[in-house]
């Protein structure tokens, strides 16, 4: 507070003593610019003419000495002189601002906000040291060139967005410099880091680099140009090992300590977002720990600076890759850097320091106490010709040509106001201005619509936010015959174009870093092949992981894949996991070993059949044959052939007819065959019965036979009919069961007609198993109804064994059951009943009498 005190009371006394005269005046020292002319309109410019600045220390009751800049940078004196060349160019033309000069004031920003707030101050104010009786004035510049780098343009913009002074910048790339609320007066003709920064997220995608380290200059260029890289990098895939910040007046252990994180790392890959100053000390210093073999892919800011390009630093930067704008030619520009020197003008401090620097010449004596190496005196004579250093370098121009149509847009803007030119997209009229009452506002207004075509073909105009159309080369180091580093256009950016467009290769061969024909390897982890997937390994980022492979039935198609794909039901994953592949069809064919030993069975089964009738019907008149009621025999061994037949049906490909027809001709075939038991049982009992003395039990008939067989099957039809008509049986892929296969079956459709056709048999069957019990007492020699007892007890255990079988066998299985069911009751039934009248008729004809048949019976009668 007490500080605070004394300099109110000292700005007060200060008005106090000059308050009679009433006058505005400035505090402090005018600054005065180090190169000017005056002109009917004036453009400033703020350039980094010295790299070095002294910041006096502060006493606080003195007047801080004036700012020394000093190591003189001929860069940015190349592009003063360019803006120079261009006004005199304007002025010279008969086209544009005829009758019209340009002045212009330039001003040493030395890459130092404090200096380049500064020179925008006096640039605004001008060198009076008085106003007036009010401060309210115009500005002494119409619009400002500069500055060089991004935090000091930003100094600038802030300072003179509220007087609407337009500033154009050459080199400030900075993404927060397009924010039109903070920056309403800022325009540019260098592309926005914006798009520079997904450039090179893409250039890195696309040659595999997922795992970088990236360097960058630790103020607004370097930081908003790394933060837009990370995110961008982040949606390529792209991860960041470490990221670090330096600074140009970083004490020396700093840049080493980076050089060492750098040469540590395991990315082999490094993303330079620096500035020139940045980038020349971390060069250094990777020099000094011969920090070599890494992949360097720079920003536009030093990617295309000759001076670092030289053969010390190659070992280095040796196939560095960035992307820069585009080169250019500017007409007349040579020549007449080539004239700049202090014949021009003999007083002016810069033009002389200039000129030392270039010939290592001093103009007044050099005192022996500097203690450094003599120079030899300068007689001004000397020729630039001679000199091939950053300021004759014609051969590029690639800042340079931002420099210059800055001037040309600051000029079509004041030409377009003085014409009385329609804006674009302006449906309004302007007031025409004389030329001496131009307004920097006026200016401003004009500036955001210029669209004019350079001598080169280039248009020049800006987008609503200040900035131009990005478009990069994308230049690579190589070394030319002679060993000397040249820059090779590789690629181009245009980021006008559709997504997918916008970076492109020409097909010129790079060079790489470390062995220049093998393009080097920046991953954290080895690429997934197809049938793995990535999985995070926990505490890392993204691009470092392992490789799982895909479970059983997923599939991954493509190098690092995130995620296993399932495949769909009827498709199972092939042996590598890499793509999906129909399931094998499973059901019971006729050409695999178990359906063509049911199908022999089978057919040995029906053929059997088929020899006991042939034997029955040549033995008909036999006393056993006879006995057996043969009707009802021939009529059960009709029945007992087609049992055989239909497991055929159930063997093949299901389709819908033989769906239908296995289940519905079993249930049929089956009904008929104990309709004929159940027949032959009752016809047994009863006669037997009939023949006891004292029972008056009829006898049963013929047609009552037949009439019983025809009413039991038909009940069977009907059922099958109602089953085939409300639900029928149909194919089905079965993909549930069984993961890696589609089983093949028959659905049965209605499950309540499944088992009704199954339980009206098994009604049939437990029928005659209860009347044969019944009747198993009858005469020894004739046993027929303990051979149906004995069968039926076959019959019934061989299908009630077959429910469980059949409902936990998987697959093809489940019908092979249901075969071996069939064939096992109906070979139960062949062998049971018919074996032994067999054995009897072909192996014992002399049993085969009625005598016989009878014997026991009359043995009891008697």
């Amino acid at each position: 507070m007490q500080l605070l005190w004394v300099v109110v009371m000292g700005v007060l006394g200060a008005f106090g003593a000059e308050g009679e005269e009433a006058l505005c005046r400035i505090l402090g020292s005018p600054e005065f610019p180090m190169l000017s002319k005056e002109g009917h309109v004036t453009i400033g410019g703020a350039f980094t003419i010295h790299t070095e600045i002294s910041v006096p220390r502060h006493s606080f009751t003195d007047t801080p000495p004036p700012l020394t800049c000093s190591s003189m940078n001929l860069i940015d004196f190349h592009l003063a002189q360019t803006m120079i060349f261009a006004i005199e160019e304007i002025n010279n033309s008969s086209s544009l601002l005829p009758n019209i000069s340009i002045g212009y004031r330039i001003y040493d920003s030395c890459g130092s906000t404090l200096s380049s707030m500064r020179a925008v101050m006096a640039l605004m104010n001008g060198q009076e040291r008085t106003v007036g009786k009010t401060c309210a004035g115009q500005s002494a510049v119409h619009a400002i060139i500069g500055a060089s780098d991004s935090s000091s343009t930003i100094v600038m913009s802030r300072s003179t967005g509220a007087f609407q002074i337009p500033v154009i910048s050459h080199l400030a790339t900075c993404a927060c410099l397009s924010n039109r609320k903070e920056f309403p007066s800022f325009f540019r003709t260098i592309p926005s880091d914006f798009y520079q920064s997904r450039a090179l997220a893409q250039l890195v995608k696309y040659f595999g680099w997922t795992w970088v380290g990236a360097v960058r200059s630790d103020n607004a260029y370097g930081n908003n140009g790394m933060a837009t890289f990370v995110e961008a990098a982040g949606l390529e895939g792209v991860c960041i090992e470490y990221s670090e910040a330096i600074l140009w007046n970083n004490p020396r252990e700093q840049i080493a300590r980076v050089v060492e994180v750098i040469s540590r790392a395991s990315s082999k890959v490094v993303v330079a977002f620096l500035s020139q100053l940045e980038m020349d000390i971390l060069l250094e210093e990777a020099l000094a720990q011969n920090l070599t073999g890494l992949q360097w892919v720079g920003s536009e800011s030093w990617i295309s600076i000759d001076r670092l390009a030289t053969r010390r630093n190659s070992a280095v930067l040796g196939g560095t890759l960035g992307f820069t704008i585009s080169k250019s030619k500017i007409p007349g520009l040579r020549e007449f850097l080539l004239q700049v020197g202090p014949a021009q003008d003999p007083n002016n401090t810069l033009l002389r320091e200039f000129w030392e620097t270039t010939f290592s010449c001093r103009f007044s004596p050099q005192q022996e106490k500097d203690g450094g190496p003599r120079q030899s005196q300068c007689s001004g004579s000397e020729r630039l010709e001679e000199i091939s250093n950053p300021f004759t370098d014609t051969s590029e121009l690639r800042f340079s040509n931002n420099v210059y149509k800055a001037v040309y847009a600051v000029a079509h803007s004041i030409h377009d106001l003085l014409t009385c030119r329609h804006s674009e997209g302006q449906g309004v009229n302007r007031n025409c201005t004389h030329r001496d009452s131009i307004e920097p506002g006026q200016v401003l207004r004009y500036l955001r619509d210029v669209n004019f075509p350079m001598k080169s073909g280039e248009r020049v105009s800006f987008d609503e936010n200040g900035d131009p159309t990005a478009i990069y080369e994308l230049v690579n180091w190589q070394r030319d015959q002679a060993g000397e580093t040249v820059f090779v256009t590789v690629g181009n950016y245009n980021a006008s174009l559709p997504n997918g467009d916008q970076f492109a290769m020409n097909g010129i061969q790079i060079v790489w870093a470390g062995n220049p024909l093998k393009r080097p390897r920046s991953v954290c982890s080895d690429s997934c092949l197809p049938g793995f997937r990535q999985a995070e390994i926990k505490g890392m980022p993204v691009c470092c992981f392992s490789c799982i492979p895909c479970a059983a039935g997923e599939i991954s198609n493509l190098t690092d894949s995130t995620k296993c794909t399932q495949c769909s039901l009827e498709y199972w994953s092939n042996g590598d996991k890499s793509r999906c592949v129909p399931k094998v069809v499973e059901f019971l064919s006729f050409d695999e070993t178990m359906g063509i030993l049911l199908a022999a069975i089978s057919l040995v089964g029906a053929c059997l059949t088929t020899v006991v009738s042939l034997v029955f019907f040549c033995f008909r008149e036999t006393p056993i044959v006879k006995a057996s009621n043969s009707e009802l025999s021939f009529l059960l061994l009709f029945s007992l052939t087609l049992c055989f037949l239909c497991s055929l049906t159930f063997i093949g490909r299901p389709s819908e007819w033989s769906c239908m027809l296995r289940h519905t001709a079993f249930g049929i075939t089956f009904a008929l065959c104990m309709s004929c038991v159940l027949a032959k049982t009752i016809a047994v009992v009863i006669a037997f019965q009939a023949t006891m003395p004292g029972n008056t039990v009829p006898q049963c008939s013929i047609p009552l036979q037949r009439i019983s067989v025809f009413s039991c099957t038909l009940l069977q039809v009907v059922i099958c009919v109602l089953w085939l008509a409300l639900a029928p049986s149909v194919p089905f892929k079965n993909t549930a069961h069984a993961t890696e296969k589609v089983i093949l079956e028959c659905d049965v459709g209605s499950a309540v007609g499944f088992w009704a056709v199954l339980g009206y048999i098994g009604l049939l069957a437990l029928l005659c198993f209860v009347l044969a019990f019944l009747a198993r007492k009858l005469p020894d020699n004739f046993s027929e109804a303990k051979f149906i007892t004995f069968s039926m007890l076959i019959f019934c255990a061989v299908w009630i064994t077959f429910i469980p079988a059949y409902v936990s066998s998987p697959g093809k299985f489940t019908v092979a059951v249901e075969i071996f069911a069939i064939l096992a009751s109906s070979f139960g039934l062949l062998f049971c009943i018919f074996g032994p009248k067999c054995y009897i008729i072909l192996l014992k004809p002399e049993k085969n009498t009625k005598k016989h048949i009878m014997g026991k019976s009359h043995a009891k009668s008697q």
